[in-house]
């Protein structure tokens, strides 16, 4: 076996903070041991087997976090109401009385490794594939996150998901294509290195319209193109979804180019999407309206998509620029009953579909809608240290929905993050944050729910605050 240069993969996660900025020692205990034990089981990234055709590195991190105006369990959940749900709003009937606001500490951690293999099959062709999955876990203030866990108390980040499972074949004159489970282009690269060169990588990858994880993919990416003195990459990628649907078939294109001139770096992402799953959770994975397809026949046809820039510029070796814009739409989706509770059948409920932006006081019908969102920062190396600043804006939506479903609200996420790498790949981030609504209600519209990368909720306070200490290992 043979070492090779240690991966770099740094995932931002806005974690709460307390009013006392102390942490508990229980927690600090707890948080302690899970870097102990992260840094003794992971070593140096290592290629192993004949001609070093396999290898494996990943990343494994710890949050410790304090935060305030935390309403833990404040949303009445039904049974697994989402922010759009009819019912789920600013009034008495989605919020639970007397719950307390309450600082709190928290301990959040995970772990990504990634596997890949390689086949050399002469005349410049080569063939790869990659397999990964991340878990996470967390810990407020001593116990579970929440008593609504939807994830079936599973560790996986995105159970019934691999963030890898494709195949490639490449070649320097023709490009590369990829078939399997993959990351969307609006995910990855906004959450890394975008998102994350900011301390926003959440706030910015998971917001909006796009989708986050594929399925059934095929993507071709072209070879090095030279334009205007600089290097561009141009890409496609298709998805069909869930092929079981044939009335409201799925469909998924993402189209993206990447350009680097000198210190310059743009990246420009479109997304198209029919009847996937109507949200606004940037890391969703796209499949069909629901998992059922047994409900196709009830559904009506929906779609979303985003364009995106993003660009990132090193005015010299120590400051870097960064800024983003982002057009998020939506076609709106009926709130659709798709299932009855039976009462004679325990634990049974209601089921609905995925709606988006219903009018809730009258005809339950679905309403277009479009939104903006935007990202500024920068960061400025000093040898082992790296302090950032960094602002997302989540927009005002416009839409001729008359119930108000968010359109009128916005928030404004800002950070100041200080990163010392210790070398070897480990890393300790510290970040102060803030969230700011423009009113108290429901969320904005590309927010995929109320208290979404603050745990601050909408409905309950304007504003709230974080402080994190995060340690980050790549192997």
């Amino acid at each position: 076996m043979k070492s090779t240069s240690s991966f770099e993969k740094q995932v931002s996660k806005h974690v709460p903070l307390s009013r006392s900025w102390l942490p508990q020692p229980r927690l600090l205990k707890s948080v302690t041991a899970i870097a102990i034990a992260s840094l003794s089981s992971m070593s140096q990234a290592i290629d192993f087997g004949p001609d070093g055709m396999f290898s494996l590195n990943g990343f494994g991190q710890a949050t410790l976090g304090l935060h305030d105006n935390r309403c833990t369990d404040c949303q009445w959940y039904g049974p697994f109401a989402t922010k759009h749900m009819s019912w789920n709003n600013g009034s008495i009937y989605a919020i639970l009385p007397n719950q307390p606001i309450k600082s709190v500490t928290t301990v959040n951690y995970q772990i990504q490794p990634f596997l890949g293999v390689k086949f050399d099959l002469g005349k410049g062709y080569k063939l790869s594939g990659l397999l990964s999955q991340r878990w996470r876990d967390g810990i407020v203030d001593g116990g579970p996150p929440s008593v609504f866990d939807d994830r079936g108390g599973s560790k996986v980040d995105v159970p019934g998901f691999w963030y890898d499972k494709n195949i490639s074949l490449s070649h320097e004159d023709y490009g590369v294509l990829t078939i399997g489970h993959m990351l969307t282009r609006s995910w990855r690269e906004a959450d890394y290195p975008f998102g994350s060169n900011i301390g926003l990588s959440e706030a910015w990858a998971s917001s909006g319209a796009g989708y986050g994880m594929l399925t059934s993919a095929i993507r071709y990416q072209s070879r090095l193109l030279d334009v205007s003195n600089g290097d561009l990459f141009l890409e496609g990628t298709y998805d069909v979804g869930n092929t079981n649907f044939t009335k409201n078939k799925p469909s998924f294109l993402e189209l993206h180019a990447k350009y680097y001139r000198g210190p310059l770096v743009l990246d420009v992402i479109v997304q198209d999407t029919k009847n996937g799953a109507q949200g606004a959770w940037g890391h969703s994975p796209f499949t069909a309206q629901t998992a059922n397809p047994a409900d196709d026949a009830k559904l009506t046809e929906t779609s979303q998509g985003i364009a995106m820039l993003m660009g990132r510029y090193a005015v010299n070796k120590q400051l870097e620029l960064s800024a983003g814009l982002r057009r998020n739409r939506w076609s709106g989706a009926d709130q659709i009953l798709l299932h009855a509770k039976n009462p004679l059948v325990p634990g049974d409920f209601d089921r609905y579909n995925s709606m988006f932006n219903v009018d809730a006081n009258g005809t339950l019908l679905g309403y277009a809608a479009s939104s903006y969102d935007v990202a500024v920062g920068a960061r400025y190396r000093m040898g082992k240290w790296t302090p950032s600043i960094g602002f997302v804006h989540l927009g005002t939506a416009s839409t001729d929905n008359p119930s108000e479903r968010g359109q009128g609200n916005s928030a404004l996420l800002g950070v100041l993050g200080l990163e010392y790498d210790y070398g070897n790949g480990l890393k300790v981030d510290f970040q102060a944050g803030a969230v700011h609504y423009a009113r108290l209600g429901m969320s904005p519209m590309s927010m995929p729910g109320n208290d979404s990368f603050s745990s601050v909720d909408s409905r309950i306070a304007q504003d709230g605050r974080w402080f994190t200490v995060q340690m980050t290992y790549g192997f």
